[in-house]
Parts: structure tokens; C-alpha cells; sequence
């Protein structure tokens, strides 16, 4: 497990820890690949970056609306997204940045202690 620190605000969803096919957010244990929103995790059913659709992304933006960042931890290497899937996020205003889900979860954790609008799609390793 690669542990990550910081102080999140009072409800904040912060990745503390990513490994062994799961996370630990806010200090709850997530089996498989998750979504992760400022106020809120939800189990996602994505284990490759070839498998990230738009409707697997269906509530981001919808549920969440102001979020402007969507980063995809890609699994244990950097993939490419596929453009269907960029131009859908791109129309509800939030903007893809696709990286290894390692680097994803010290990018988001960053960001969501910035202030910044972000959240992660991140594929379990």
C-alpha cells in the first residue's frame, strides 16, 4: 500500500491510501476501482482503461454539478481515453486528464486540498 497524506475539511474525500486492488479513502476501505468525488465515493465497475465509457462516467458532472477536472487513474500505466468519452465529459464543462492511477490519487488529493473542483475515476491496482 503507497500511503498518502493530509488534512482533508470536515466531509472531504480524501485517497489515504491505494494498493492491493482497493483504496482507502477517508479512512474506509474501497474493494476494486472507485469514483471519487469531493463529498463522496461510489464503487465503479471498471478494471481496464479500454473498458472507461461514457456511461461508466455517467454521474459525473450530473450528480456533482461545478466538478471541471475528471482524472482517470489508468491502472498501473498511463492509457489513452477514448475521444467519445473526452467530447461527452467536455460538453457537461469538466475536462479529462488520464494518467496511472498512482499518479492520479496524489493529483486529486492536491487538488481537492486546493479548493480545485476535481474528482477521480481510478482504476484499482
Amino acid at each position: 500500500m503507497q500511503d498518502i497524506s493530509g488534512l482533508p475539511e470536515e466531509g472531504q474525500q480524501l485517497v489515504n491510501s491505494y494498493g492491493d486492488m482497493g483504496f482507502r479513502i477517508s479512512g474506509v476501505r474501497h474493494e476494486g476501482s472507485v469514483l471519487v468525488f469531493p463529498n463522496r465515493t461510489e464503487s465503479w465497475d471498471v478494471t481496464t482503461a479500454e473498458t472507461v465509457t461514457v456511461e461508466s462516467l455517467s454521474s459525473v458532472g450530473d450528480q456533482d454539478p461545478g466538478i471541471e477536472i475528471l482524472l482517470i487513474g489508468c491502472g498501473a500505466s498511463m492509457a489513452f481515453i477514448e475521444d467519445d468519452v473526452r467530447r461527452a465529459l467536455r460538453d457537461k464543462g469538466v475536462v479529462i486528464d488520464a494518467m496511472d492511477t498512482g499518479a492520479a490519487v496524489r493529483t486529486y488529493n492536491v487538488l481537492l486540498l486546493e479548493g480545485r473542483r476535481v474528482a477521480a475515476a481510478l482504476i484499482a491496482v
